[in-house]
């Protein structure tokens, strides 16, 4: 074989090879969550719905000390209403928590606040984290998503 011939053709394969590389990178960043499969189509229903973006996150459940005790917004909780505690999150704001392992999802009041963290974090009430899966398990991957703030109520 012409050793001419044999350089056009092995030039051809490492710019194809090139090109299936840089095809693969640009697909690998638009790809979200990591490029796992079950996110995908949460994440376009989630980027749709939400003003502010959706973060991945962990979320936890109030202690059962807490009952009745005064939040951050002056309303006691109580373990049966749809509230959360989120660290920066304004008072009012209306969140969406997903659980993506089992797709269930709810909508919790920001009410109170928790610690700082460095990774997104949410505290839900009894009812949020059973309705979510995650009563019993302490702690979940969770994607949080805000909706819209809304001032609270001045408590009665």
């Amino acid at each position: 074989m012409n050793v001419r011939l044999r350089h056009i053709r092995v030039t051809t394969i490492v710019v194809c090879s090139a090109l299936l590389l840089i095809a693969a990178g640009a697909r690998a960043e638009i790809t979200p969550f990591d490029a796992d499969p079950q996110l995908t189509a949460l994440e376009e229903l989630v980027t749709k719905s939400s003003p502010q973006g959706a973060r991945e996150g962990f979320a936890s459940y109030y202690a059962a000390r807490f009952i009745g005790r005064r939040t951050t917004s002056g309303h006691r909780y109580h373990p049966e209403k749809m509230t959360a505690a989120h660290y920066s999150l304004p008072l009012g704001t209306l969140v969406r928590v997903i659980n993506p392992a089992t797709k269930q999802e709810v909508q919790v009041t920001i009410n109170d606040r928790c610690a700082r963290k460095p990774f997104p974090f949410i505290d839900l009430s009894r009812a949020a984290a059973k309705k979510i899966g995650l009563w019993g398990k302490g702690k979940i991957k969770v994607v949080i998503i805000p909706l819209l703030e809304e001032p609270l109520q001045e408590p009665a």
